[in-house]
């Protein structure tokens, strides 16, 4: 079973709506036989809402489940309700980033494609605060907040069971200067280390790769368990688009191929990033 509150609450939405796809009936219907709506049911099957040991309890009556599968839903009905170790911060973390922390914490694979920053995954503390400080209406407090959260989130690329993470980044993130070329020195220093790691792979994207999949930054998270499908996650300002359908998954896949494809072998692209370091240290 997937560890986060967040997946298991994915995993407990995808369930749901299995059961009752797999039973023929409408979220309608569902609603109507226990005297429910129909957008209750929905909203189970989303993750937009809460699910009540109760509520599994009498889905699966009406579904005639086995004992076994009640015990596990109401399981992931239950554990869900947890706190992860990143919603502590409070207004450091948005709602809507939340989700994502959840979800990767749990994935298998990650495959990245950066087009004007350093993965979150690679930055330093200085380069996190510089981001965060420019443009950002946060306190001094919840900056400090975020920061943290990040700096803890990049323990998932050491521990034992770390997913197979592959990055690719434009050669723009590497020369853009956050903050100050001292900055961006140790910056720099910080990706070498990190492409290092036996779970990295990372590809720079070079100025003069000619034409390939024109995309904006995004995410692809897979998961070890084949009940819970891969998704793609995008984000901006203000909020985050988690896209789930094979469509998009797929053709996500696709270009994030095309990108490696085009992108500097591992192996160049370190010797691009030592390049720029140079150009930093002059």
């Amino acid at each position: 079973m997937a560890g986060s509150p967040t997946a298991r609450r994915r995993r407990l939405s995808i369930e749901l709506k299995k059961l009752r796809e797999t039973n023929a009936f409408t979220c309608a219907q569902v609603g109507q036989a226990l005297d429910w709506s129909g957008s209750k049911v929905n909203r189970m099957e989303t993750g937009n809402g809460r699910v009540q040991p109760s509520d599994i309890d009498a889905l699966c009556r009406f579904y005639d489940t086995t004992d076994e599968l009640r015990e596990f839903l109401k399981s992931l009905a239950r554990e869900a309700k947890t706190r992860g170790w990143w919603q502590v911060h409070g207004a450091g973390v948005p709602e809507w980033f939340n989700i994502y922390i959840g979800l990767e914490q749990d994935a298998s694979t990650f495959r990245q494609y950066q087009c004007e920053l350093i993965p979150g995954l690679m930055q330093t503390e200085a380069y996190t605060g510089e981001l965060h400080r420019t443009g950002a209406h946060m306190s001094a407090e919840d900056i400090a907040r975020a920061v943290q959260v990040r700096m803890e989130r990049q323990a998932m690329l050491t521990r034992p069971d770390s997913p197979d993470a592959w990055f690719v980044v434009n050669e723009g993130s590497l020369r853009n200067v956050i903050g100050d070329r001292a900055l961006m020195r140790e910056q720099l220093e910080r990706v070498l280390g990190s492409a290092e790691l036996p779970s990295v792979t990372l590809q720079v994207l070079p100025f003069d790769s000619g034409t390939y999949p024109a995309t904006g930054t995004f995410t692809i998270l897979g998961f070890p368990a084949p009940e819970d499908p891969d998704l793609v996650y995008r984000d901006g300002i203000t909020d985050a688009v988690y896209l789930e359908g094979e469509h998009h998954v797929r053709e996500y896949t696709k270009a994030f191929d095309g990108l490696r494809a085009a992108a500097l072998s591992p192996q160049r692209s370190a010797q691009l990033i030592k390049s720029v370091l140079k150009e930093y240290a002059s």
